[in-house]
This record gives C-alpha cells, structure tokens and sequence, in this order.
C-alpha cells in the first residue's frame, strides 16, 4: 500500500519531467535534422562544423569564454562574500539581502544598468563632474561580464555558503590545535571540504551563462555574441528552426558535458 502511494506522489514529477524536458529535447533532436523545406538532411551539422571561417566555432569558443570569466569573476567574489557570511551573527538576514534582487525581474534589472552605464547615466555624469569627460562603459565586454556577473552572484554564494556553514567546527578546532596556521587550516580543511559547494555553484553559473542571449542584446549591444544569440536570430529572425535546433543540442551537450566535468567524484 505504501509503495502504491509513494509511486503515485511521484506521477506529476515523471510526467513533469517527460513532458516539460524529455519531449521538448526530443523535439529538438529531431527537428536538427530538418531543413527550412522540411526535408531530412545534415546539412545544419554540416554547416555548424564546417561553415566559412568557422563561424558557428568560433561562437562556440565565445560562448565558453565568457562563460568561464562570469563564473571565474563571480567565484572569486562569492567565495570570500560566502565565508564572511558564516562569521556573522545575523548571517541569514544577510543572506536574505543576497537574495533579494533574484526576485526582480532581470529585463529590469537590464534596463537598470542601462541608466547606470548609459553616456547620461549616474557613472558618466560622475566621470564628467570629475573631469574626465563621459566614457563609453556601455556596450562593451566589461559592461557584459559586470552585468552577467552581478547577476548570477546569488546562484554561487548559496551554496557555497551551505556548505561552510555546515562544516564541523571541531574539524577547524583540531586543525589548530595541531599548529596549522589560520591560511594552512583554509587551504588543506576548510577548502577541500567545501569543494562541493564550488562545483555546485560553477554548475548554477557557467550552465546559463553559456546561453545569455538578452544581456548580449541589451548590455552588450549585439558586440558580445554567443550560441544563445544565435538561437534567438534563427528562431526569432531567419525562422530557420532547423539551424536554431543544431545549435540548441550543441549546447545542451556542453551543458552536459560540464556537469559531468563538476560532478562529484568519490575516490575508490
């Protein structure tokens, strides 16, 4: 009887799960294979692989870069942020602060940073106050990987915070208590065993950051393009679905390619 009922509290997930993620894949799948007549072809791999100059490639190699410096920039941020965090007293009001501007909505957020960025906006009007004259901040890669980076922040601190702040304090006291200094106790303790909160947040960050499409548009102005770009054109604008679908399995095959890149591995 238990196992009937546990098998029917699981139903809406499978179907969840097979309707919401295996059908669409599966819809992708196939209609890579299919042209702008609708025939069966491989020519959307052909020219994916092999187009002039490597373009589709190159954009490839783009969109692992930039990927790699926003979950780089936002590591090296969220990291101490996170172990600052768990020596707070009131760390979950913090916490809850962090958390915050994951409510709003990130077009807002986008056109937010278009104010501050802006040749009228706040930075500029206090270049020129200073004397140096307006800069163009935005469209431009530093203006894309601030924005991308300040918004996936929150999806790396948590859980590298969960996992420090579950840490046995005693591991931490004994460490001391054998001589290690404060940077031999974070290097060979503290670190490694929170390792697994590193992976999960490269996994929160890296994976979406690899298809950003709206803040290449919006905060880049069209100079940072990546696969996620190319998508939204051949969907939206060339309504080549065939050509967007290809692309869409390429990344999602890197995609899975990075979470078994970040798993957790158990040694034997």
């Amino acid at each position: 009887m238990k196992k009937t009922n546990s098998s029917l509290f699981a139903l809406p997930y499978f179907l969840w799960v097979l309707l919401f993620v295996l059908v669409p894949v599966a819809l992708i799948i196939v209609r890579s294979f299919f042209n702008l007549e609708g025939q069966f072809t491989l020519d959307n791999y052909r020219t994916f692989f092999g187009a002039p100059n490597w373009t589709y490639l190159k954009m490839s190699f783009n969109s692992i870069l930039y990927a790699g410096i926003i979950t780089l920039v936002t590591l090296l941020i969220s990291y101490p942020t996170a172990f600052f965090l768990t020596q707070l007293k009131h760390r979950q009001l913090w916490l809850m602060l962090i958390i915050l501007p994951t409510w709003v909505n990130l077009l807002l957020k986008a056109y937010a940073f278009i104010g501050i960025f802006g040749q009228q906006g706040s930075i500029n009007q206090f270049l020129s106050f200073m004397g140096l004259g307006p800069k163009q901040i935005l469209f431009t890669d530093f203006s894309f990987i601030f924005v991308a980076s300040y918004i996936e922040l929150p999806f790396m601190i948590l859980p590298i915070f969960n996992v420090l702040d579950d840490l046995d304090k005693n591991l931490i006291n004994a460490s001391f208590d054998l001589g290690a200094t404060r940077w031999e106790t974070f290097r060979r303790v503290i670190f490694p065993l929170s390792m697994n909160g590193v992976r999960s947040g490269i996994q929160s960050v890296f994976i979406p950051s690899l298809s950003l499409f709206m803040l290449t548009r919006l905060i880049g102005g069209n100079r940072v393009i990546t696969l996620g770009t190319a998508i939204e054109q051949h969907f939206l604008t060339t309504e080549n679905w065939g050509m967007g679908s290809t692309i869409g399995l390429v990344l999602i095959v890197a995609m899975l390619l990075t979470m078994w890149i970040t798993k957790e591995r158990r040694e034997r």
